[in-house]
């Protein structure tokens, strides 16, 4: 006796994109949303992640990537720049040979000449 059993299938689209291996992808701007919502929940990252249902790796991945590009109370990179100083402010350079000579300038070139010279 043939026992005949039926099921059904159903699909359903939650709209929710997956990559290839199934991971559910998070748009950038949700994610965005997440971290400054945890920046203000007082909540570690951990008990943050475990509450929105994300694995705590991936969310502190978020965080790390959030603080790169924006930074939260700190300023941006230095950046430097050449300036010379007029002659009249321009420190005075010091060159003391092994001798215990001590030779003062404002020019580098006009000092390594003299130390040239004197080591002759």
């Amino acid at each position: 006796m043939a026992t005949n059993t039926t099921g059904t299938t159903e699909l359903i689209d939650t709209g929710e994109r997956r990559d290839t291996l199934g991971r559910v992808v998070m748009p950038k701007e949700r994610r965005l949303e997440l971290v400054h919502a945890w920046q203000s929940s007082g909540l570690t990252q951990a008990a943050f992640a475990k509450r929105e249902g994300v694995r705590y790796s991936t969310f502190a991945h978020w965080v790390q990537q959030a603080t790169k590009k924006a930074p939260v109370g700190r300023s941006p990179r230095v950046k430097f720049a050449e300036v010379a100083l007029p002659p009249a402010l321009a420190p005075a350079l010091e060159v003391r040979l092994p001798d215990g000579t001590l030779l003062r300038g404002g020019n580098v070139a006009d000092l390594a000449k003299l130390v040239r010279t004197l080591r002759s």
